[in-house]
């Protein structure tokens, strides 16, 4: 999968050390993958949550952080739209960020 755009997840764990490990094996394992649905996605982790508009919610380290992406599976495109606390998550609206 090509995942679109890498930068937000740096800029994030510049701010959140803690999540560079976990951020950046997400993002290569994601790199790595051929997802051609949400079933593809809840094989290998299971506490994903699906959304509608093809939208995913990750979990990362442990359910600290939180990362929404947007998949466009017919183009084996991610596009990473959130990525914050679990408190941030919070405070929007994971089905329209």
């Amino acid at each position: 999968m090509r995942v679109i755009a890498r930068k937000t997840l740096r800029d994030f764990y510049e701010k959140h050390a803690a999540a560079k490990g976990p951020l950046e094996a997400w993002f290569h394992e994601a790199e790595a993958a051929n997802w051609r649905g949400p079933q593809d996605i809840k094989k290998h982790y299971q506490s994903a949550d699906i959304l509608p508009g093809n939208r995913i919610v990750f979990d990362i380290k442990g359910n600290t952080f939180r990362l929404i992406v947007k998949i466009h599976y017919n183009r084996s495109i991610v596009f990473i739209r959130f990525v914050g606390t679990h408190a941030q998550y919070d405070k929007i609206d994971a089905k329209t960020i």
